[in-house]
């Protein structure tokens, strides 16, 4: 007669720490799958975001170029060719075209950096380099299409075609070219703050105390 098989004795040791599998549906199961979109959604989404950003340059150009106030310039004679100087040597409104694009380009940082935060408030590294990039080269876009559609940027055939001592405007340019950086920098400081201030928090992990 032989003895009834018996189970292994289970080893009691305080040191010997089991932890059951968390059940299914547990808050912590998958946490990570669903809030985490994973590299490829991040990559996706700065390129449509840098993509998005940048076309509002041409909203901006139009508007610095319906904004902005014009330098009023005179052609005139002088021996055998033609000389252009500022009918107002004491005017701002050179200092007024960079102001203008500067304050503009603020605000289009303020409205992208917080139209980005709702889409995506999650955020993270490539969403803040994705507005900065577009907003660079949004400011580009911005410049190049201003100038565009500005007044000649041959002065002095401009002189010739509307004559002596005739009032015209100046191209649309930008004497600081610190103007360009405007939209990006405010972009980023807004989505900064926004992120700190109303992003989602990582849970805090708790740990036992030692007896």
């Amino acid at each position: 007669m032989t003895a009834p098989l018996t189970p292994p004795p289970h080893d009691d040791s305080p040191h010997d720490v089991r932890q059951a599998p968390p059940p299914a549906g547990a808050p912590g199961e998958g946490r990570y799958e669903q809030d985490d979109p994973g590299m490829k959604t991040e990559v996706r989404d700065a390129a449509v975001i840098t993509v998005a950003v940048a076309l509002g340059g041409v909203l901006l150009g139009l508007l610095w170029w319906w904004l902005a106030p014009h330098v009023p310039l005179v052609g005139d004679r002088a021996g055998g060719g033609w000389v252009v100087y500022l009918k107002d040597s004491e005017g701002e409104q050179a200092v007024g075209v960079d102001g203008t694009f500067t304050l503009l380009g603020l605000g289009f940082g303020v409205v992208s950096a917080v139209a980005v935060f709702l889409l995506r408030r999650r955020g993270g590294v490539p969403i803040a380099v994705a507005l900065g990039v577009g907003a660079l080269l949004g400011s580009l876009l911005a410049w190049r299409l201003g100038a565009w559609l500005g007044p000649e940027s041959d002065v002095l055939a401009h002189a010739k075609a509307v004559g002596k001592g005739v009032t015209f405007s100046a191209p649309l340019k930008l004497g600081a070219k610190g103007a360009l950086l405007a939209w990006p920098l405010g972009a980023l400081l807004v989505h900064l703050g926004l992120t700190a201030l109303f992003g989602p928090r990582d849970p805090e992990e708790t740990y036992p105390q030692a007896p």
